[in-house]
């Protein structure tokens, strides 16, 4: 590891949890298609893959990393990640991963990513060149990556507790949520065992998968994620991982005031 560590250019974000993208696993718009949303100027309907970053007393924990992540860091002036915390391994959710390159330098080591182990697994096979055991030609060439393996116990990050949450993603997947404080992020589910709900209680706000109108094998539908905002019963809930099937202004007019559909670049005061 090189031992000198850059200056970084970055903003504090510190007590702010931000939205960095709330679409589908194509995006919004999706490519070729011209239907009202992936048209609209509305910019509450341009929608990269999903992620949020959480301005931690410690640093920014950044949840996932999307093929979209380096745009979406320049355009929020968020110039450094002290760690990542990964929901699972699906492309939309990790394949930016090669983009954390650039973190050691200002790091000093590499970046913390906590993970559960199939995570880890397909991290290593799809970015295996970050993992050889060659002598790397120059420092920066790969990604310099410290696994912190992670289950359903709490745990410690950047001066504070992460709550792991069970979630169901589809008949043969499971995912993580993670709570912060009063404040959840359960992307990528249409269904929370009994066990998770308990772990839901008492939130002021909850960021809930809600894909479309119509059901989905692997998702909420945005009827199923209203009737399980109501059973939480978060003081306020946005619906994340939307796709141009539903438009943000229309949406929201249909939804009561307290259940809104999230935006990219949406910022929340951590509680």
């Amino acid at each position: 590891m090189n031992s000198v560590v850059k200056p970084v250019k970055t903003r504090d974000i510190r007590g702010k949890l931000i939205l960095l993208g709330t679409g589908t696993s194509v995006g919004v718009p999706a490519i070729g298609c011209g239907c009202p949303v992936c048209t609209s100027c509305d910019p509450h309907n341009k929608r990269m893959r999903c992620s949020v970053i959480w301005g931690l007393p410690e640093g920014n924990l950044l949840v996932d990393t999307p093929p979209d992540m380096r745009s979406q860091l320049l355009r929020e002036d968020i110039g450094i990640v002290h760690a990542v915390a990964y929901t699972h391994q699906h492309a939309d959710h990790l394949y930016g991963l090669d983009d954390l390159r650039v973190f050691q330098f200002y790091l000093g080591h590499g970046v913390p990513l906590f993970c559960e182990e199939n995570v880890e697994r397909q991290i290593r096979a799809a970015f295996s060149y970050a993992f050889s055991k060659q002598t790397p030609t120059h420092v920066g060439a790969t990604p310099a990556l410290e696994f912190q393996r992670i289950d359903l116990h709490p745990f410690a990050v950047l001066g504070a507790q992460v709550t792991p949450i069970r979630l169901k993603h589809g008949p043969r997947f499971e995912v993580l949520g993670f709570r912060i404080g009063n404040i959840a992020y359960c992307t990528d589910t249409n269904e929370i065992p009994e066990e998770s709900l308990a772990l839901l209680q008492g939130l002021d706000v909850l960021i809930l998968d809600a894909l479309r109108f119509d059901p989905h094998p692997t998702h909420f539908s945005l009827d199923e994620a209203v009737a399980m905002a109501e059973k939480i019963g978060a003081k306020q809930t946005y619906f994340t991982h939307v796709s141009c099937r539903m438009d943000h202004q229309e949406t929201n007019a249909k939804l009561p005031a307290h259940m809104q559909l999230a935006y990219d670049r949406q910022e929340i005061p951590l509680s």
